[in-house]
């Protein structure tokens, strides 16, 4: 594609709106299947069960299924003529968090995480919507084959929250093992709770940061909590790095540029009285650009060293970054394209986005084969509270994304998501 102009939007002869209403299958069905993948999430790397139910759901539809790639990751597809081929994706790990929603559905559910511990888990970030909605658009879409022209794949993947699974999906062969043709266009959503339900949000350009998670090791000498002058406290040495690493973004980053850099896990000793030998922190850094990036890890790793320097300590501290995945940024022709069909179809309830500096692993599934992406925005609060809150101008207090009371409402934000996914396909088969 060039890529806008090779890819030809769907004939005129109906309306998008005709097929929709004509195809869209009863909601019934997925609205049970969202409360189930709900009550019963699966940890990032562990998505056996979830993977399971899509993989028999496209089997039992008719798409030509291959799973176990790069973990519990599968894709089905479905070729239908000459065409392009369009490529949906949504993800399906959950969190360890303790539910408090309150739901009659809520989650009850533990699992051993991979650190060999019993873990609450919560599907506090959505994605039990995001599968639920490509399931019913799969339907919708397969139903609707003599509206279309092309191969339409359905991807299912694992260890987003990792922020690892679409680069495992890749690396396993995802597009050379299976006899595909390459996606002409990557397609993805995400529910937030900043819109309420039965709103799509979506701006062209930058959308969501890059993130890198760095590991940090400080070392000290260990000994009696009574006698600090005999031993090399690491944690007040860590905790100097806590403080000078909140001055990054205040004191060096240039006005208007954007970065965050947050110390999420600070870890060490096992009891008062004993002073370790090392402290561990856990750092999530975020950037929309790839010089602020860069300058925001320099400035964490020169901090680090410095400190550890000053606080005699007796070892170079080991700085590993664990995670990354690049910024969001939706292609500019495409994105346009499918903004200018989301207002003509959802009308009021189409609107932009801020880009957020929440990070996604979406855009490796496009960048490793060089092709447009577009990832929008699924409103899912419910529309009273929302109303009220704006009202009130308290948004902000809504409870947002990885939050123990993150609770979508179910309608209308299946039918808007699913109506999305099934729409932007639509827009971009011949």
């Amino acid at each position: 594609m060039t890529r806008t102009s090779s890819l030809v939007a769907l004939s005129s002869k109906k309306q998008y709106r005709e097929i929709l209403d004509h195809y869209r299958p009863p909601l019934a069905f997925y609205e049970s299947t969202y409360r189930n993948i709900h009550q019963n999430p699966e940890l990032s790397k562990q998505e056996e069960a979830t993977s399971s139910i899509a993989a028999k759901h496209l089997r039992q539809l008719g798409y030509s299924v291959h799973d176990r790639i790069g973990g519990y990751g599968l894709i089905g597809f479905l070729k239908n003529g000459n065409g392009p081929t369009v490529l949906l994706r949504a993800d399906m790990d959950a969190l360890p968090v303790l539910e408090k929603t309150g739901l009659d559905y809520a989650s009850k559910k533990t699992m051993i995480d991979a650190n060999g511990t019993e873990v609450p888990v919560m599907h506090a970030c959505g994605h039990d919507v995001h599968v639920s909605c490509l399931m019913a658009a799969a339907e919708l879409l397969y139903t609707a084959r003599s509206e279309w022209k092309g191969t339409l794949i359905c991807l299912f993947q694992p260890a987003e929250e990792l922020v690892a699974g679409a680069q495992a999906m890749v690396d396993d062969g995802l597009y050379t093992k299976h006899g595909l043709p390459k996606p002409d266009i990557i397609l993805g959503q995400h529910v937030f709770c900043l819109h309420k339900a039965g709103t799509i949000a979506l701006r062209p350009g930058p959308v969501l940061a890059a993130v890198d998670s760095p590991k940090i090791r400080i070392f000290g000498k260990g000994g009696h909590g009574s006698m600090p002058s005999h031993c090399i406290d690491p944690i007040v040495i860590a905790s100097h790095i806590v403080v000078r690493l909140q001055t990054i973004v205040s004191r060096e980053l240039e006005p208007g540029k954007v970065g965050v850099v947050t110390c999420g896990k600070f870890q060490a000793g096992t009891a008062s009285n004993i002073i370790p030998d090392y402290a561990d922190l856990e750092l999530t850094v975020r950037s929309f650009d790839t010089k602020v990036q860069r300058q925001l890890l320099d400035a964490i790793e020169r901090i680090v060293r410095a400190e550890c320097e000053a606080g005699r300590s007796p070892k170079a501290p080991e700085i590993t970054n664990v995670a990354h995945a690049p910024a969001t940024v939706n292609s500019d022709g495409e994105s346009k394209i499918l903004k200018a069909l989301f207002s003509k179809h959802f009308q009021d309830n189409a609107t932009s986005m801020e880009p957020l500096s929440g990070s996604e692993d979406f855009s490796i599934l496009a960048r490793a084969i060089d092709r447009p992406y577009v990832f929008w925005g699924l409103g899912g609060c419910d529309q009273a509270k929302w109303d009220e809150a704006k009202k009130n101008g308290t948004i902000g207090e809504i409870p947002s994304n990885h939050s123990a009371r993150f609770a979508p409402v179910i309608e209308p934000t299946l039918q808007t998501g699913t109506d999305a996914l099934a729409l932007a396909a639509l827009t971009f088969l011949n």
